[in-house]
């Protein structure tokens, strides 16, 4: 297939497709599938190895968010029944994370639902950070707090952290139509304000919102020019009582050649399979790692991930190994100068999920109409559980 080997060809050079290429890989059939994950795979395996980073997120306060995206079951409002709780403190929050880096993860992403942080809460989330590393030698901290403002960058870094995650989410045309009480722009400047304080930028998406095509590879070609080194992609998980409870739009393959479409766009920086991998990419998971070469192990924000041991056996059985603490994630020309550092290019030729976005949380069509749920995928209502374990409970956590 022509468009593939073109396609793997920019990969490997980190030359940024057409969009007319990266909406063809979204409108691939299925007879073409394995076709569009072998190519994919090859840019995968070509700067990551077989090499699969596990990430473990610590939900440091829990719903009660002023915000009303749309998509996200701490929401104004939400009538959704997870865990409300306010700030751990920094002993409780290591104990939770202790559970993840036991079980393999390298990164921990903390994580708190609201607008942004105050000062006072920077200084919180800094002695978190401070009591995770005492404890945890070389082990990746990525914050996850909301839009920052001038200097709480600079504060975190100071404090300790390596990454910062804010996604983008979706496109900046439709970005209104989810969210109201901030816009993509305020999005855009706190990942801005991350990069420019040194931190790892990480911003991702959510896939499955009813949005078009179009809307997909907007999305993900805005990623590629604000550089973040790491990209999550979301499937959103139609929790109800949130208003996108009715929005199944994603199937297994179609969650595939989205994970495929971000990795020729963006071949060079960790690609995280975040929330909703089990909901929508089910049985096909381990194909899916073929794609991205970084996971959360264990539970999300506010719902119920597979088990880690079970996510530990499907990289064993897929042929995958575990990033170790002391491997380097980035290939070399993004990682020379460390957690952060990029040479400024946009993602597929500079060198610097997520964290795992604010949110537990895919998708339409084909060349910018959304497909109706019943055309393509039914809703699985069964695989969506309130997490009721670990951060905010007194049941260990699943890791």
């Amino acid at each position: 297939m022509d468009l593939l080997n073109t396609l793997v060809d920019k990969g490997l050079r980190r030359e940024l497709p057409t969009r007319e290429e990266a909406l063809a890989v979204l409108a691939t059939s299925d007879d073409e599938l394995l076709d569009v994950v072998a190519a994919a795979g090859k840019v995968r395996r070509h700067w990551f190895g077989r090499r699969v980073k596990l990430n473990y997120l610590v939900n440091l306060k829990s719903g009660l968010c002023p915000e009303d995206c749309s998509y996200c079951s701490q929401r104004l409002g939400s009538s959704t029944g997870i865990l409300k709780y306010t700030w751990l403190k920094p002993d409780e929050a290591s104990k939770a994370a202790a559970a993840g880096l036991a079980g393999g993860a390298k990164r921990v992403c903390l994580v708190a639902s609201g607008r942004g942080p105050t000062d006072r809460d920077v200084d919180r989330v800094a002695g978190t950070i401070k009591a995770i590393k005492d404890q945890n030698e070389g082990v990746e901290v990525c914050a996850c707090l909301g839009l920052l403002s001038d200097g709480q960058a600079e504060r975190l870094r100071e404090a300790g952290a390596d990454a910062y995650n804010h996604n983008l989410n979706t496109s900046e045309s439709t970005y209104g139509d989810i969210t109201t009480t901030h816009t993509y722009a305020d999005r855009v400047d706190t990942v801005t304000k991350a990069h420019a304080a040194g931190l790892s930028a990480c911003s991702g998406l959510i896939a499955g919102m009813g949005e078009s095509d179009e809307d997909l590879v907007d999305v993900v070609y805005s990623l590629r020019e604000l550089d973040p080194d790491s990209v999550p992609v979301n499937f959103l998980i139609p929790v109800e009582g949130t208003p996108l409870a009715k929005e199944w739009n994603l199937t297994p393959q179609r969650c595939l050649r989205i994970l495929a479409m971000v990795r020729f766009v963006c071949p060079d920086v960790e690609v995280r399979i975040a929330g909703g991998r089990e909901v929508h990419l089910r049985t096909m998971q381990p194909l899916a790692l073929n794609l991205a070469n970084s996971i959360f192990l264990g539970d999300y924000l506010t719902t119920e991930g597979q088990a880690g041991k079970a996510d530990l056996e499907m990289i064993a059985d897929a042929g995958f190994e575990v990033e170790g603490a002391g491997e380097v994630t980035l290939p070399e020309h993004r990682a020379a100068g460390g957690c952060g550092s990029h040479e400024s290019a946009g993602c597929g030729s500079h060198e610097g999920a997520g964290c795992g976005s604010h949110e537990s949380h895919e998708s339409a069509g084909v060349c910018g109409t959304a497909v109706p749920a019943t055309a393509a995928n039914e809703a699985r209502t069964d695989l969506v559980a309130v997490r009721r374990r670990g951060a905010g409970t007194d049941l260990a956590p699943n890791a």
